[in-house]
């Protein structure tokens, strides 16, 4: 059995998923409790990963592609949700103090 070999900028690709950024951005900024920042991470992965499928069904080309034969990058896309609504909530929070 070969071990996949996944090139960098793919793993790049699915961390700047325009999707996955807006959703988790938005409803980043909106949570109003750090934990809430969990909720709009796992959303935005959800969104981000059925427009990326949708959008390669109907063979339109993608920034991170979700295909049967190529890569999903679940982990990256989980740890970039994260970041993205995590950044997003304290840069409000920054904000609202200022």
């Amino acid at each position: 059995m070969t071990v996949p070999v996944v090139p960098f900028w793919s793993w790049i690709a699915g961390a700047f998923d325009p999707v996955l950024i807006l959703v988790a951005v938005w409803l980043g900024w909106k949570a109003d409790q750090f934990g809430k920042v969990f909720i709009a991470a796992i959303v935005a992965l959800a969104l981000s990963v059925l427009a990326s499928w949708l959008i390669t069904t109907i063979g339109l080309p993608w920034v991170a592609p979700i295909s049967r034969e190529g890569p999903m990058l679940l982990q990256v896309r989980v740890i970039a949700a994260v970041v993205w609504a995590a950044g997003a909530y304290l840069a409000r929070r920054i904000v609202r103090r200022a």
